[in-house]
Parts: C-alpha cells; sequence; structure tokens
C-alpha cells in the first residue's frame, strides 16, 4: 500500500498518516511519500515514533517504507 502525501498540508499529515498506517497494518510493506520536505518528514517520523512502528526504513529520500508495525 502506498500513501502520497504531495499537496497534503502539514496540518492534516497525522491524522491521514495514523489512518493509513492503522487501517492497513495487515498489508505491510507500506510507503509513504513525503517529497522533499525535510518538515514533512519530520512529521511522519513523529506519527511513525507515537504508534511505536517496529521496522522502518528511507532508502530513497523523501520515502519511507514500514516493513513491520
Amino acid at each position: 500500500m502506498k500513501l502520497d502525501l504531495h499537496g497534503v498540508r502539514h496540518h492534516e499529515v497525522d491524522l491521514k498518516v495514523e489512518n493509513f498506517i492503522l487501517l492497513n497494518q495487515d498489508q505491510v510493506p507500506l510507503t509513504i511519500v513525503c517529497g522533499n520536505s525535510q518538515r514533512m518528514i519530520d512529521l511522519v517520523k513523529e506519527v511513525i515514533d507515537s504508534i511505536g512502528c517496529d521496522e522502518v526504513i528511507m532508502d530513497q529520500y523523501g520515502v519511507i517504507i514500514i516493513r513491520r508495525i
């Protein structure tokens, strides 16, 4: 599953990302495309940390992959 955050405003990120992860947790790996915004990447990482995902990688800048929740 993939969530593309291009065009999403910063204040909408935590709800969108949290819903995406929790509603699709049985379909890992989950890919979240943040783009080149460091602020957007930081916001996504905050949500991932708050959920407590176990295995998260960012092989490509701006693309976060959750392999285990």
